[in-house]
């Protein structure tokens, strides 16, 4: 593929996303024009989207420990904060544009997602915000993850799993709750302890969407996997649909 063709590698985009027709989001174009204008020059030098990835891993770690700081520090745990999402985009845009894209890619991706995640609500604790919210936040976050990583094992496409709470949305939360923290110290606590209750209750939203979604969708889709010693207490025999 030309990576200068943009429209080729919507094309691209839409299948490893479930077919989703990208062109009718204009929240959505608008990302992927950024990041494929961003991701063509290294796509050009034969930068492998790992290398780009392991920079993101560095950033996301980098926002806790920047956060930890406190007072204006708050302000490039922010900046930080958006480095990661344009990274983000940005690996994913070189493994498209150069055919480099394979399944380890796509988990180091997630994995790197998740230490971000974390890494966003330890910089809101170590700002003031409380422990139990900030754990709720992040045990909720791993346990929506998990829940769509296995509801995707199961045959259902990531892209028909979209909540209320997804990553963008974190990222966003994240970074305004650290970039109010820096811009008024004074009013870091209550800025953060917000902002760690906000995610934490858009993510027990989000527990009980998927559960709701995914088992409706789930119907639809036959059983591909039988149990092993053929015991069907659980459920009808395999081949029928739950």
């Amino acid at each position: 593929m030309d990576v200068d063709d943009f429209d080729a590698y919507l094309d691209r985009w839409s299948r490893a996303h479930g077919g989703y027709d990208v062109r009718s989001s204009r929240p959505t174009m608008a990302w992927l024009r950024l990041a494929h204008r961003l991701a063509t020059p290294l796509a050009r030098r034969g930068v492998h989207p790992t290398r780009v990835t392991t920079v993101g891993a560095v950033g996301a770690i980098a926002i806790s420990v920047v956060a930890s700081l406190g007072g204006r520090w708050a302000l490039l745990a922010a900046a930080l904060v958006i480095a990661v999402a344009v990274l983000d985009g940005i690996d994913g845009a070189v493994a498209e544009l150069t055919h480099t894209a394979t399944a380890w890619g796509r988990i180091l991706d997630q994995l790197v997602d998740r230490i971000g995640d974390v890494s966003m609500i330890v910089g809101l604790w170590a700002l003031g915000a409380p422990g139990p919210l900030c754990a709720a936040a992040a045990v909720l976050t791993l346990l929506d993850e998990a829940t769509r990583g296995g509801a995707a094992a199961e045959g259902m496409s990531e892209i028909g799993l979209v909540t209320i709470a997804e990553r963008p949305t974190r990222l966003l939360i994240g970074g305004i709750s650290f970039a109010a923290a820096g811009a008024v110290p004074s009013a870091a606590i209550l800025v953060v302890t917000v902002g760690a209750a906000l995610w934490a209750v858009i993510t027990l939203g989000t527990t009980v969407q998927l559960v709701v979604n995914i088992r409706r969708r789930l119907r639809d889709l036959p059983r591909n996997v039988a149990r092993a010693d053929g015991d069907d207490q659980d459920g009808p025999e395999p081949g029928h649909r739950t």
